[in-house]
């Protein structure tokens, strides 16, 4: 189990310490069956060495799916972090995600990261660590930070993102995690209006409105992504004054630009980083070419940083939780004069919950 542990990273699903040696049954648990190349777990030659790094991601695997996570489910990850492997180069993973918080604030604490980008940030910097172990090239995550690209649709201005990604950026140098890089629409399109970015990577990359209905009828994948990117929508709509079906139709049709548009990011990332292994913060079914990933301990399986606020139970570990029901459950805890997180209050004794507290 990757060292992340101690720094509030998800619990893992299994108690698994990734594959051991090929062919064999690690001495707590395996994640998949490999044979002397890993030709057992996914038919492609992928080496040990591959089939250990991915060891490493299965316990923390966001998936829809009910079995167990298994090395031979994951075919397109193995090929791809075996192409590194093979060549002795440190293994790239992009992660679209960390866009900026939520508009509503019974959900956030502000528009900033705060404790809970700050842990996640570290579970996936000592996750590469963990992979350094086994390949000593290492590895690194680019954290696509995909803001921009939708921030109309989810109706926050271009500002509060820039301040968002520029904060990512300087915790990641202030907390030295130097597996990790950000990467946004700046980085590609220079000082464009934002408009104007938007409207070139939605023209260049984004499927056919008709085509994504179809997808979202046929009742594949899709289906689950945007019934959940729908109800974020309701929920992050703080200020609306018509009625509630009237809510849920608007934020119907702008669920189906966001994931037009979140497609035409990940084509987009694919061009700049054509052989980077794909994460997802959302739930993916196995088999497919992106790998879910869980970045902290949440109470369902789309909660995110960004959706939430960091609660620090009374045993030391960490949840997600909308912010007024953390704020029930705990007493406020300031970091660099922000508020950062929750402490959760024993219900005997102690302090009121809500009583600040500062870090």
């Amino acid at each position: 189990m990757p060292s992340t542990t101690r720094i509030g990273a998800p619990a893992p699903v299994t108690r698994t310490r990734g594959v051991s040696a090929p062919g064999t049954t690690g001495t707590t648990g395996t994640t998949g069956t490999t044979g002397p190349a890993a030709t057992g777990a996914a038919g492609i030659g992928a080496t040990g060495t591959s089939a250990e790094i991915l060891g490493l991601l299965l316990p923390y695997c966001r998936t829809t799916d009910s079995a167990p996570a298994r090395a031979a489910a994951f075919p397109y990850q193995l090929r791809r972090i075996d192409s590194f492997v093979r060549a002795g180069e440190p293994v790239v993973f992009t992660l679209p995600g960390f866009p900026c918080k939520s508009p509503n604030p019974a959900k956030v604490l502000g528009p900033l990261p705060d404790q809970g980008e700050r842990l996640s940030l570290g579970f996936l910097d000592a996750l590469c660590a963990d992979i350094a172990r086994i390949h000593p090239p290492g590895a690194r995550v680019v954290i696509c930070s995909d803001g921009h690209v939708f921030g109309d649709l989810i109706r926050v201005p271009d500002a509060h993102i820039d301040a968002y990604a520029d904060e990512l950026r300087r915790l990641i140098g202030a907390l030295s995690l130097g597996h990790l890089s950000v990467f946004d629409l700046r980085d590609v399109l220079g000082a464009m209006p934002h408009e104007a970015k938007r409207a070139h990577v939605h023209r260049r990359y984004a499927p056919s409105l008709d085509a994504l209905r179809t997808q979202v009828r046929s009742a594949d994948h899709t289906l689950p992504l945007y019934r959940g990117i729908t109800r974020f929508l309701v929920e992050d709509t703080a200020d609306f004054t018509g009625t509630r079906s009237a809510l849920q139709r608007e934020c119907r049709r702008r669920a189906y630009g966001i994931i037009q548009r979140s497609r035409a990011w990940g084509e987009l990332i694919a061009a700049c980083h054509p052989r980077a292994v794909r994460l997802s913060i959302h739930p993916q079914p196995y088999g497919t070419p992106k790998f879910g990933i869980r970045l902290l301990d949440t109470p369902d399986a789309w909660t995110t940083p960004w959706h939430s606020a960091a609660l620090r139970r009374t045993d030391g570990t960490w949840t997600l939780l909308p912010r007024a029901r953390a704020e029930r459950l705990g007493r406020l805890v300031h970091h660099e004069g922000r508020p950062s997180h929750f402490e959760e209050v024993p219900r005997a004794g102690g302090r009121a919950a809500g009583t600040p507290q500062a870090a």
